[in-house]
């Protein structure tokens, strides 16, 4: 198959969607815990984390365009704080469920099955059943105007992760916990690790 530019806008809508999500490959699947203005804990399935930088820890999150209600958007930036969630594979599933269309007064954690966890230096809730647990502190935002999208730029505040996890050298080992990665809206998937390699240099 070879599609040139005006062939994929031509495409049905849904089916370009798919097409061109999917095209992008496996992703992280991050469960990202919030608190509404209200109160009311809150819970979304994303597969747009991105690493922005170590020196300081940055992570980058994908927002759609906020033309309808957006409820993780709308909490973050009223309490400037998040969570991001890496939950094991057994729970893909419910972890799917979170990106149904909720009220903003209903919790996805009581309606999906996963227990909120709160601690002392964060508001918004943690997922208990995470592998992985990432307390966020919004720094930016910024709109991507070529398509409405939104790109939530977040300083990592505090990390809680198994410490057979970690090696020696800080590489933490999903893989090895089983962590939950996507593909496109709805394909779930495993990793298996195949080997860590040296720091590339060029050959004389």
């Amino acid at each position: 198959m070879i599609l040139l530019r005006n062939e994929i806008e031509q495409l049905e809508q849904r089916y370009r969607t798919t097409f061109i999500n999917s095209l992008a490959g496996f992703r992280q699947a991050v469960l990202v815990g919030t608190k509404s203005g209200e109160g009311n804990s809150n819970l979304a399935i994303f597969n747009s984390l991105i690493h922005l930088g170590a020196h300081p820890p940055l992570f980058g999150l994908i927002n759609r365009p906020d033309s309808v209600q957006r409820d993780t958007l709308q909490n973050i930036l009223v309490h400037k704080e998040y969570t991001l969630n890496f939950v094991k594979t057994i729970d893909y599933k419910k972890a799917h469920q979170t990106s149904a269309r909720y009220d903003k007064n209903v919790s996805e954690f009581d309606k999906v099955g996963f227990t909120a966890e709160f601690k002392d230096n964060c508001v918004a809730p943690f997922v208990k059943e995470a592998v992985v647990q990432i307390a966020m502190k919004f720094e930016e935002k910024i709109p991507i105007a070529i398509n409405g999208t939104i790109l939530i730029v977040g300083s990592i505040q505090q990390v809680t992760v198994n410490d057979k996890l970690v090696g020696e050298d800080g590489f933490v080992d999903l893989s090895a916990a089983d962590v939950l990665i996507s593909q496109g809206l709805d394909a779930y998937f495993s990793s298996n690790a195949i080997g860590r390699l040296p720091y590339a240099k060029a050959k004389a």
